[in-house]
């Protein structure tokens, strides 16, 4: 590996998910240390042993993205870790319901807005001022094909990652003067748990999960490329707007898609 983050401090929300942990890796390998921070505190840390076990600063915490107080926990809990700021937030936590527009309870609706968009910005707040100490920072929030277009059913989803496109250009413009950075990569159809588990963030049956193999092929075939995206695919694209290589890129969109925003 080329250690494009040698000398960073990262925090990787939703860091024991399917992208997240491909994330938090790729991170350690390129020389970043790692803050895995989890709504399940026990997947957070066996992720943290497993990067400590190679060598890599690494430390699990648990987080519900919705609570600022946690947040502010998780912050300052990876900051005394590292013995610096964190310069690094990757937003991968989120919450959807696959349930009609008419299904759609209010209460579900709460709650993807809560898990998708309003914790980007309370976790946006809870970094800004040690990036600010660091002189420098990049936040990266995750989208989807609901950032690029709307469709029927769950449209709190599309709301929540179509208000991520709005956010991320705000937050660019409000914190460029302090070199802090924001992009929003947007995946397209990835093979995940958050499509293929039945979890309480993201709750999925036989008519829902891609462990459906006709519900994995309709995702196949609205992926131009051909495949469906994987966790290390955008992991690499999380790794690319977190480095130098970057370092132009504040208040866009990066679709990881396979073309099936095409």
């Amino acid at each position: 590996m080329s250690d494009r983050l040698s000398g960073r401090h990262a925090l990787i929300t939703g860091g024991a998910g399917s992208m997240g942990s491909a994330t938090a890796r790729l991170y350690a390998s390129e020389g970043a240390s790692v803050c895995v921070a989890d709504v399940d505190l026990v997947r957070a840390q066996a992720l943290a042993t497993e990067l400590l076990e190679l060598g890599n600063p690494a430390l699990g915490v648990e987080l519900d993205v919705r609570d600022s107080t946690q947040w502010q926990r998780a912050v300052t809990a990876a900051e005394t870790h590292f013995d610096q700021p964190v310069d690094i937030l990757c937003h991968l936590a989120g919450a959807n319901f696959r349930v009609s527009f008419d299904e759609q309870t209010e209460q579900m609706w709460r709650d993807i807005l809560d898990a998708n968009l309003t914790a980007n910005f309370l976790g946006t707040k809870a970094v800004v001022a040690g990036m600010r100490r660091a002189g420098r920072g990049v936040i990266l929030h995750v989208g989807s094909l609901g950032s690029i277009r709307q469709g029927a059913g769950s449209p709190a989803y599309g709301v929540s990652k179509a208000g991520l496109v709005a956010l991320t250009r705000s937050t660019a413009a409000s914190y460029a003067a302090d070199n802090i950075r924001c992009i929003l990569i947007s995946p397209g159809h990835v093979d995940t748990n958050f499509l293929r588990g039945n979890d309480d963030h993201s709750p999925n049956d036989w008519t829902t999960s891609i462990e459906n193999p006709d519900n994995y092929e309709r995702r196949r075939q609205a992926t131009p490329l051909g495949r469906l995206c994987t966790p290390d695919d955008v992991a690499r694209t999380f790794l690319f707007a977190a480095s130098d290589d970057a370092s132009m890129i504040t208040g866009s969109m990066i679709t990881v898609d396979g073309g099936a925003g095409i």
